[in-house]
């Protein structure tokens, strides 16, 4: 008798010999368990299901799990009813019990949420490259007419969000009363997830100034783009270059623009909520202006960080809180991070 199990990769193990029978464990995948005899065919166990045409026959066994490796001990008595020679194949079943890697869905899942990803930067890419041109033609004008908030090019970045993210999520938002009117400087920050977070709060038509490492205006046509909407440059690991930042953010707001803030700095990779830097709340404090914090729900889970090759399957939503005021820097900071948590401690 010749009994194989394909369990998850490690060393090939030679359990003792069950009287002149011998068993043979090897490892491979998990989800299978392969079982050859001659002369006896099926085997009654909890966890295999059996061929519908084998004849019937009676193993006792124990299932035992060691680390990520399942292995099944056999007794050397078995109860024959058929004697008709044939080879049987148990397979065993895959239960809800099991880890989502395990599932037959997965590799399909990845390949799928890899197309829509691709699709959806092909979709990014078409519609950047025509409205850019229309940004292009009207620049002259907004530096003319509109240099500090710059609308018109607002406008055509919450089109290109839109035309972005509308075939393959949709986004709720709640509490858009508690938006200060369009031409109301304000600092708005929000807690950072995803690659995607920028396309969501674009499509909320606010005239507002992003922060941006330097690097990425070098990309075509996006970097360009940057440009134009006067997104303000910041260097990582420099004193100088945030201070510039910071000075900047608060010439920006005296002359009517809004600014934008990620005050944890980077992208959540687990989803829960970060320190809080203290930048965005020494500039509301400084200026008086209202400071706006929005909570971002469920982009992590569509292009997780780091991972942003992938589009998953999903929905987003925003949360927009009441305006806080204060001079305090670090009250500002313990309000809003309060206010942003107690949703996103909910979702």
């Amino acid at each position: 008798m010749e009994i194989t199990l394909l369990s998850s990769p490690s060393p090939i193990h030679h359990p003792p010999q069950l009287g002149h029978k011998k068993a043979r464990f090897f490892a491979g995948s998990s989800s299978t368990l392969l079982c050859t005899h001659r002369g006896t065919t099926t085997y009654n166990h909890p966890i295999l299901r059996i061929s519908h045409k084998a004849p019937q026959c009676c193993m006792q066994g124990i299932s035992k799990k060691l680390g990520n490796v399942s292995w099944l001990f056999v007794s050397p008595k078995f109860l024959v009813q058929n004697k008709l020679s044939r080879d049987v194949v148990v397979r065993s079943e895959l239960t809800a019990a099991g880890s989502a890697e395990d599932g037959y869905l997965l590799p399909e899942l990845k390949v799928e949420s890899k197309v829509r990803g691709a699709c959806f930067y092909a979709v990014t890419a078409f519609s950047a490259i025509f409205l850019f041109v229309l940004m292009m033609v009207g620049h002259p004008l907004v530096l003319l007419f509109d240099r500090y908030r710059r609308k018109f090019h607002h406008f055509i970045a919450k089109v290109w969000a839109t035309l972005t993210v509308a075939p393959f999520f949709k986004i709720e938002f709640e509490g858009m009363e508690n938006l200060p009117p369009p031409d109301t400087p304000a600092v708005y920050v929000s807690n950072h997830q995803s690659f995607l977070d920028i396309y969501t709060l674009l499509t909320l038509g606010r005239s507002f100034k992003f922060i941006s490492k330097t690097g990425i205006f070098l990309f075509p046509i996006i970097g360009w783009a940057m440009f134009f909407l006067g997104v303000i440059p910041l260097k990582r690991m420099d004193s100088r270059s945030q201070l510039d930042c910071l000075k900047r953010c608060m010439d920006l707001i005296k002359k009517g623009a809004s600014v934008f803030f990620f005050p944890e700095g980077t992208r959540s990779k687990d989803g829960k909520l970060g320190t809080f830097k203290k930048g965005a709340f020494s500039v509301a404090a400084k200026t008086n202006a209202p400071l706006v914090p929005i909570t971002l729900i469920g982009t992590g889970q569509i292009m997780p960080a780091g991972k942003e090759g992938i589009l998953n399957i999903g929905s987003v939503k925003v949360v927009i809180h009441k305006p806080i005021f204060g001079k305090e820097s670090d009250v500002l900071c313990k309000e809003a991070r309060m206010a942003i948590a107690s949703v996103l401690t909910q979702s």
